[in-house]
Parts: structure tokens; sequence; C-alpha cells
């Protein structure tokens, strides 16, 4: 209470943001949901493929190769080379499984490059007879590796490496002294090595995509149905309220009409003042301005002052974005003072990023204040406070995140 009084008689200027605030319209939290909700699917859908594609990966060298390179170790050329190899690929694989479904992937191009030259050695080292078995592990494990190694980049990363696979395979063949059977089969494993790892890439990648494009599309249905929604109860609430305020107005005229009532009663002319504020304020709510709330209160401030009350507005701070109905508590218990006072009024705003508070000084007078003051509203995010002590009256709103 003393820091209002106290406080400067001329306003201070306050800087507006660009920003509008006030009631928060439904595009914008909406929008923010259709945004994140499409990532949050496309993340699930890749993450799932991700995981198969490491389990393939991994399954095929530990299930499939695995016992194969340990049943022919003695029939290769180099049998340390292929089990080394074996070994080196499968810790490597696991590192970069682990890597990529955490979401930090290993570097693509180090990890191929390094899988290509296994691929070299392990050719060179099954030898002859062991060139098209399943002991050449290369043949159909080596692919798998290739897809976690450009997981999430362009499918042409992935070609040329399966292009790279083959040109090897193909020096290895070649090196045999290759027949009409061996070509043929060189053709046959090819085929096999590059349409399945390919085929899981793509089909992946469509999988994300289609499912990403969905739920943008039920994200944006939603938003449409939620702006509807907003916007009518808006115009609901905004209909209640006019109705509540006009009646209000409409009882006093009536009164005046009818002859009931006095133009010089003081009191009546409060009535007058009070529906007038109240009216202006509900207008004031829907004009597109940066700071609603100080709109509003200059509205009820320039009524009083066209009413010949001598008024000061001090604001402090700008106010954050604040609901309709906040804005309502923190100005009408105040509106309702306004129209009571006389001689002078001070009105001052201070504002945080999780604070509002509102507070009028008026000169206290004999009697009871024709409005009342409002009751207390402790339970609320917005408190009112109330004071007079024969000199001054004192009111305030105060509004915390």
């Amino acid at each position: 209470m003393s820091a209002d009084l106290n406080a400067p008689a001329h306003p201070v200027d306050v800087a507006e943001t660009p920003a509008r605030h006030g009631v928060p319209t439904p595009r914008e939290p909406v929008s923010a949901a259709a945004l994140a909700a499409p990532a949050a699917v496309a993340h699930a859908s890749d993450r799932g493929a991700r995981i198969a594609a490491v389990a393939i990966a991994l399954a095929w060298h530990v299930a499939i190769a695995l016992p194969a390179v340990l049943s022919a170790r003695a029939e290769f050329a180099a049998p340390a080379v292929v089990l080394g190899a074996w070994i080196l690929v499968a810790v490597t694989g696991a590192v970069a499984g682990v890597r990529l479904l955490r979401g930090s992937p290993l570097p693509p191009w180090p990890l191929a490059g390094l899988l290509l030259v296994v691929d070299a050695a392990v050719f060179a080292a099954a030898g002859e007879r062991q060139l098209f078995t399943a002991a050449n592990w290369v043949w159909g494990t080596l692919g798998w590796f290739f897809v976690l190694a450009v997981w999430g980049r362009r499918v042409v990363g992935l070609i040329a490496l399966l292009s790279t696979h083959a040109l090897i395979a193909l020096v290895a063949v070649l090196g045999h002294g290759p027949d009409p059977a061996d070509v043929a089969r060189y053709v046959m494993y090819v085929y096999g090595t590059f349409s399945l790892p390919v085929a899981v890439f793509v089909g992946s990648t469509v999988i994300v995509g289609l499912a990403r494009e969905r739920a943008a599309v039920s994200a944006a249905g939603h938003a449409i149905a939620a702006e509807r929604d907003a916007a009518e109860r808006g115009l609901r609430e905004r209909r209640e309220r006019l109705a509540l305020v006009s009646s209000a107005a409409g009882r006093v005229l009536g009164d005046l009409a009818a002859g009931q009532a006095d133009p010089d009663d003081p009191d009546v002319q409060r009535r007058c003042v009070l529906a007038a504020a109240r009216l202006r304020r509900l207008i004031a709510e829907s004009d597109d301005v940066p700071d609603p709330l100080l709109h509003e209160l200059r509205a009820a401030a320039d009524l009083a002052e066209r009413n010949g009350l001598p008024i000061d507005l001090v604001t402090i701070g700008t106010p954050p974005p604040l609901p309709v109905e906040v804005r309502r508590r923190l100005a009408d218990p105040l509106t309702g003072t306004l129209a009571d006072a006389r001689g002078w009024a001070r009105l001052t705003v201070v504002s945080g990023p999780d604070e509002v508070v509102v507070s009028l000084v008026t000169p206290d007078r004999e009697g009871p204040e024709a409005t009342g003051p409002p009751p207390e509203q402790d339970g609320g995010p917005v408190q009112y406070l109330y004071e007079r002590d024969g000199n001054i009256r004192w009111a305030q709103t105060r509004w915390r995140r």
C-alpha cells in the first residue's frame, strides 16, 4: 500500500512488445502441437525401423554367419583373417547399433570405409572353395551393416556402398578364373545383396514419411476443431457477459426513463458510471492491441476522466499474456471502486513475467461505497485486497503464475 502512495504522479512509459498479448488464441498452442505431433509419430516410426535394422544385422551376423565360419574355418585360405574380421565387424556393429538407437550414430563414412576394407580382406582370405558359401559371410551380412552406417541419409549412399561391395566381389570372382556358372552365381548373390537391404532402407523411409504425413493431417484436423470450439466458446461467453452488462445498464436507463431515479442523485450517477465503465471494458476486451490489460484499464481511466475525476495511471513493466478471465478478475473489482471514487484517483500497474499487481488509491469519504467491495478471492489465481482508514481507500488485485 505504501508503494502505491509513493508512486510517481506521472505515468511511466512502457515499451510495447510486438507480440499480441491477451487471450491465447487456439492457433498458438495448437500450432505447436500440430508441429510436435507429426515429429513425435515420425520419430517413433523411425525408432521402430532402426530397432528392426539393428536386430536383423546382428542376428544375421551371429546366428547365420558365425556357425558357417566356425564349421569351415579349416578350409579358408586365411582362417585368422576371416574370423578376426568377423569379430571386428561384430564389435563395431554392436557399437554402431547402440549409438544409432540412442540417436547419436557413428560417423557414417569412416564406418563405411572400415566395412569395405573388411569386405576386401574377407574375400581374399576366404579362398576359391568358400567363395560362394555361407562361410564367406560378407555376402549376406555386410549389406545390413552398410544400412546401419548410412541410416537417416539418402539411399544413394547405400547404393554406392553396395555397388562398391559388388565390385570387390567381382574382382574376387575374376581373380579365381571365372566360368559361366560363377558369373551366374555372382549375379544372383549381388541381386540378393542389393534387394533386401535397399528394400528395408527405402521401406522404412517411406513408412516414416507416411506416418509423419498422416499425423500432420490428423493434427491439422484437431487444430481446426479446437479453433472452432474455442471461437464458439469465446463468442458464447462474450454474449453472456454482454447480456449481463447490458441488463445492468438497462436497469439504470429504465429507472431514469420511468422517473424512478433522479439524475442528480450521486448514487444514480455512480451506477451510471459503473455500468458505462463495464460496458467500455467489455468492448476493449476484443481490441487487437499489444497489452490488452493496460488497454482495458486505460479505457476505464479515460471514462473516469471524462466524468471529471482526475486520475493518474502509472505503469511499471509489461504485463505477460493473460487470459480474458484473469484480466477480468484483475480489472473488474477496481472498475467498481473507481466508479465510486471522488476527488482524485491513482491507478498503478506493476508487471513482471510471473506476477501482475493492479492497485487503486482514492480519497475516503463517509458512508458505505455504492458498489461494495468484491468478495475475497484467495483461493484463485487472482487475489483481491481492500482497505479504508477514513483518509484513503485502497484496493488491489494480484495475479501470480
